[in-house]
């Protein structure tokens, strides 16, 4: 009974300083009350950029994200400069590869299609490529199965537009890729993952990819 006298002080003592503590939180200023709660049990999400990359890409650079599609059920994306160029919401992408053709120097969109490499596609795809004008850009994504009717000679055209990997493409391997007519040098954006039953993520599909990074903008395109 004796620290029942005592413990009513400490009581009394902490119902003070914390209404002392929350008092000052609200009334302490400008930028505080709820913000400095806020700052207190809210922690503040990471900004992102355009097409949700961490850091702003330099000048004279356009910003891009690539993804490839996740087994047969969940379709790649392709966006630059915050523009989703081909998605499944757009309903523009399909099995096979997914190909954006984008103006090197505004950025814009020339076109974009779908080609579906099972069903063999090829020639349509051969079309869409060979006639490519200088500076011209190409991103693409795989969605399923990219190379089983892909012939030499579109490896080649994947391969002076700067394509390391485009020879080894084989059988539902995800792919994502980002270069150029009249690239000089093997183009840094690209990505491969084998089909291997070993090491696929899926039943009989490797892991989706995703590429993101800033890419300068062509000094000609037409």
């Amino acid at each position: 009974m004796r620290l029942a006298g005592p413990l009513r002080i400490v009581a009394l003592v902490v119902t003070v300083a914390l209404t002392w503590i929350i008092v000052s939180i609200f009334l302490g200023g400008p930028g505080t009350g709820f913000s400095r709660i806020q700052q207190l049990f809210i922690k503040p999400r990471a900004r992102k950029y355009k097409c949700g990359l961490p850091q702003p890409c330099p000048e004279e650079h356009l910003a891009f994200r690539v993804v490839s599609g996740a087994a047969n059920v969940i379709g790649p994306k392709i966006c630059l400069e915050d523009k989703m160029l081909m998605s499944s919401v757009k309903d523009n992408v399909g099995r096979g590869l997914n190909i954006a053709l984008v103006n090197g120097v505004s950025g814009e969109l020339i076109e974009a299609r779908a080609f579906d490499m099972w069903a063999g596609d090829v020639n349509d795809l051969l079309k869409f490529i060979r006639p490519l004008h200088e500076g011209t850009l190409v991103f693409v994504a795989s969605y399923d199965d990219p190379a089983t009717k892909m012939n030499e000679e579109t490896r080649k055209l994947f391969s002076d537009l700067g394509s390391k990997n485009v020879k080894e493409l084989a059988f539902r391997d995800s792919w994502v890729f980002v270069g150029a007519k009249g690239v000089q040098n093997k183009s840094p954006f690209e990505q491969h993952m084998k089909n291997s039953r070993h090491t696929n993520k899926y039943e009989g599909w490797p892991e989706a990819l995703e590429m993101e990074g800033c890419i300068p903008r062509r000094s000609t395109a037409s």
